[in-house]
């Protein structure tokens, strides 16, 4: 691509996270272009570029299964650019120069261009110092480029865990005062960002960043209150990521639904306790109802996807359903669809303390072998049985004996005047 646009006499350079990792050690996951050519003379030259973006046009080229992001090169910022009233850049189709560009990048370190006509490396911003130091700093007044895009905060945290850096003092001391400015970012835009920070090998990390700087609070305030109020609810959470770290380290598969599932689990159990002990709600009842109030509080602030909030709910409501450990109930939830993902899920509260060990090591086992194990310590009736609080205590109803065939005319059945 680079050479098609330099032939076609435009230039063009490789930039952004692709040279930063290459530069340090690491393996690019993609590679985006940035050229003094327009959208729409980039569409002229590749059949699969799609125009994307409001606030600035990008373009998607496709490749096989890869896309290439090419930008051009973007103006200054000026007072002409339409903002909202917290300072977000709502309108920014404005274009300039190679150098104007470069102090439009966020951070330092991805303000580095690749130059293939001589193999160079252009640097505006001293990105190759910060890099060799070890420093995420931003390009310009802190506070200012935040308003501009408060999803520079997640960024930052994000870059520095990947690359072993630290945020520097100025990069680093207005997020927790400026944190609120994640309420004004679209929620679908909040779901990827959060997969980005947390779906990776440096999950921990950055979950203990995010709590230090007050995003996580912003991202998550059910989990949050439900971690300061009980430290088995930090222990799930920090052991959930912990483990998707290990599976990415791994190439394992990972599911946003299951890590949805795990940050959200902490509000759900304290709010069904409190339905159960405050409100009298049975406990099939309180489940289900926790798990919708917790979904719907979340899903204000980050759009969850159908195909992965569906998910979440059979994980959550599974869970009580392992307190069932006789005869057909069991063997009935070990071939149940989401039956792996629920036992993962089982194991990490284990380990976290909020759920017997010994249940755990029960369904482990379970899984062995044609019979299922003696149960050494009979659990009370499950919270999420699926067969409904009548369905443990009322007797069951008799089948009719003949049905409708033997019912004589007029006696005993429905009429339209009852």
């Amino acid at each position: 691509m680079l050479y098609t646009l330099k032939d076609a006499g435009y230039e063009a350079y490789m930039v952004g996270g692709g040279v930063r990792d290459l530069l340090a050690g690491l393996e690019p996951k993609d590679f985006d272009i940035a050229t003094n050519a327009h959208p729409e003379q980039v569409k002229a030259l590749f059949r699969s570029c799609r125009l994307v973006g409001r606030r600035f046009v990008i373009c998607h080229v496709r490749f096989g299964d890869e896309i290439t992001e090419v930008t051009t090169f973007r103006g200054p910022i000026t007072d002409s650019h339409e903002r909202d009233e917290t300072g977000r850049i709502l309108s920014d189709n404005e274009y300039g120069t190679l150098e104007q560009d470069a102090f439009r990048r966020d951070f330092t370190v991805n303000a580095l261009y690749y130059d293939i006509r001589d193999y160079s490396i252009v640097d505006f911003a001293n990105g190759l110092a910060d890099l060799q130091r070890g420093v995420i700093r931003l390009i310009g007044d802190p506070e200012l480029r935040y308003r501009e895009d408060p999803v520079r905060m997640l960024r930052a945290v994000r870059i520095a865990n990947k690359l072993g850096f630290k945020l520097a003092a100025e990069t680093a001391k207005p997020i927790p005062r400026l944190a609120p400015l994640l309420g004004e970012i679209p929620a679908a835009r909040l779901f990827d960002e959060v997969i980005k920070v947390l779906m990776s090998k440096d999950a921990v990390a950055s979950f203990l960043k995010l709590r230090e700087l007050g995003l996580f609070e912003q991202l998550f305030p059910q989990t949050d209150a439900a971690i300061e109020a009980d430290a088995r609810s930090y222990n799930f959470v920090a052991g959930a990521l912990l483990n998707t770290a290990e599976r990415i380290k791994r190439d394992a598969p990972v599911n946003p639904a299951f890590l949805y599932a795990a940050l959200l689990w902490p509000p759900v159990v304290a709010r069904m306790r409190d339905l159960i002990a405050r409100q009298g709600h049975h406990p099939n009842v309180a489940s289900v109802q926790a798990c919708e109030e917790v979904l719907a509080q979340a899903l204000s602030r980050i759009a969850i996807p159908k195909r992965f909030s569906l998910p979440m709910r059979e994980i959550w409501q599974l869970q009580p359903r392992f307190e069932m450990r006789k005869g057909g109930r069991a063997r009935r939830l070990l071939t149940h669809p989401r039956f792996r993902a629920a036992y993962d899920f089982l194991l990490l509260r284990a380990q976290a303390g909020e759920a017997p060990q010994e249940l755990a090591e029960w369904w482990t086992q379970a899984q062995t072998g044609a019979e299922l194990p003696p149960v050494r310590d009979t659990a009370p009736p499950a919270e999420g049985d699926d067969e409904g609080a009548e369905g443990a205590s009322a007797p069951r109803k008799r089948r009719r004996r003949g049905g409708r065939r033997n019912r004589k005319p007029g006696g005993g059945g429905s009429s339209a005047s009852e």
